[in-house]
């Protein structure tokens, strides 16, 4: 379940409370632990620890808040279900004392419709189903409310038409539009619709988590044009392949480092993280955006948009690696607002720092790196012999030597460049 979803039924809380047993189980102990952590570093150990305790907590206060509502405390749900218009008619109903088989007759409809609608927290639904939903579960909903709604969510923007023509330009360069949109009116008024339903899906923070910290930023349109062109194409792997993310399961990631030694490496990555429910999509960056990846959620699914603004092998393991860590790390304390990296940028938060040596050290573990003749060699021998021994591509190895000394005019022959691209990038 995501962060932001209420528990609705007692099949869902039936299997919360399973989560949450897995959970005590495996922080029960070391060796319930090691289980599933086998052959991760120990800083990596450390770090997926902390996310499992944090994953539990939630967890456990969904499944307090639903039991509460239950026994006639509706307080914890309430807080839950905030200004969300869909989780609220999710706590109404619940407030009510009725199932989903409930509200299902009182409408005259299957029971699998109100599954499937709050499944979504009713953000596919029509205006007219909503208010005939909110009316028979006593919900008064007025304008004025929507409207305040509307603003909280960003739907006003200052957008200047060059900021619009620059993204429809944009757009028709990468296939985003059909051909029934071919004037720039016709392809704005598209676009201006595409980015509003995922705002009103997905909603935006007012401060995105760019440069690695928190930043104004004056592209925020063509950053969430470019977030709702991601979500679109996710969605539709989504519905195709229904994967499912458990954050308990992370035995899968030293697979996924190991993977970079192939030369159809992101290829794999990118199967490999679809059978463990995250979704990776490439998507070149709109003009100005200085973007390298973004992590957030879609639903319940997370997803990995990439740019490849840099079109080489060590920029696209550590960017990857750094995404992941976020999903990992932060899937309760995070995702939902998505994370969005430039790493250009000089500056730092705990999060990006969190995810940094994630992503460090289930590359190259500290262990392994700190008593390697190659973090002090000039020539390539010892670096592709440390990456041979850690089962990685050497290109990995080559960025961070250049990155440590700081001297990015070095083995710059080494870094897997313009094989990236060719393999995750759509046809346009």
């Amino acid at each position: 379940m995501p962060p932001s979803i209420l528990i609705s039924n007692e099949r869902q809380a039936r299997e919360i409370e399973g989560n949450v047993a897995a959970l005590d189980e495996a922080l029960s102990s070391e060796q319930a632990l090691r289980s599933i952590v086998e052959g991760l570093p120990a800083e990596v150990i450390e770090g997926v620890r902390r996310s499992l305790k944090t994953e539990r907590r939630e967890l456990a206060e969904l499944l307090e808040a639903y039991r509460a509502a239950k026994s006639g405390d509706y307080d914890p749900l309430k807080a839950q279900a905030g200004t969300d218009p869909g989780a609220f008619l999710i706590a109404a109903r619940i407030m009510k004392g009725l199932s989903q088989k409930d509200l299902a007759r009182k409408l005259g409809l299957r029971e699998q419709m109100i599954q499937r609608w709050e499944a979504e927290k009713y953000r596919s639904i029509s205006l007219s189903n909503f208010q005939k939903v909110a009316q028979t579960l006593g919900v008064i909903w007025r304008m004025q409310e929507a409207t305040s709604l509307t603003e909280e969510w960003g739907l006003s923007y200052d957008v200047t038409r060059d900021d619009l023509s620059k993204v429809v330009r944009h757009a028709r360069a990468h296939g985003w539009l059909t051909a029934d949109e071919g004037s720039d009116e016709n392809a704005i008024a598209t676009l201006v619709r595409y980015v509003g339903d995922h705002v009103i899906r997905y909603g935006t923070p007012s401060l995105l988590r760019t440069g690695m910290k928190k930043n104004e930023r004056p592209e925020n349109w063509s950053l969430l044009s470019w977030k709702a062109q991601i979500t679109r194409r996710a969605e539709a792997v989504i519905s195709d392949r229904r994967p499912r993310y458990r954050p308990i399961n992370v035995s899968w990631l030293i697979d996924l480092v190991h993977l970079s030694q192939y030369d159809d490496g992101p290829i794999r990555a990118r199967d490999l993280l679809l059978e463990r429910g995250i979704v990776l999509i490439a998507e070149p960056q709109i003009a100005g955006m200085s973007l390298d990846g973004a992590s957030f959620l879609a639903d319940e699914t997370p997803v990995i948009g990439l740019t490849l603004l840099r079109d080489t092998l060590d920029n696209f393991w550590f960017t990857l690696l750094h995404e992941v860590a976020h999903i990992i790390l932060h899937y309760r304390t995070g995702l939902a607002a998505g994370f969005f990296d430039d790493f250009t940028a000089s500056e730092f938060d705990e999060f990006e720092e969190e995810a940094n040596r994630f992503a460090g050290n289930l590359l190259i573990p500290e262990e392994a790196w700190a008593r390697s003749p190659a973090r002090i060699s000039k020539s390539p021998e010892p670096i592709e012999r440390l990456a041979a021994q850690l089962k990685i591509h050497p290109a990995i190895v080559f960025g961070r030597i250049r990155m440590e000394r700081n001297d990015y005019s070095i083995f710059s022959n080494h870094l897997g460049r313009g094989l990236v691209r060719k393999q995750l990038l759509p046809a346009s």
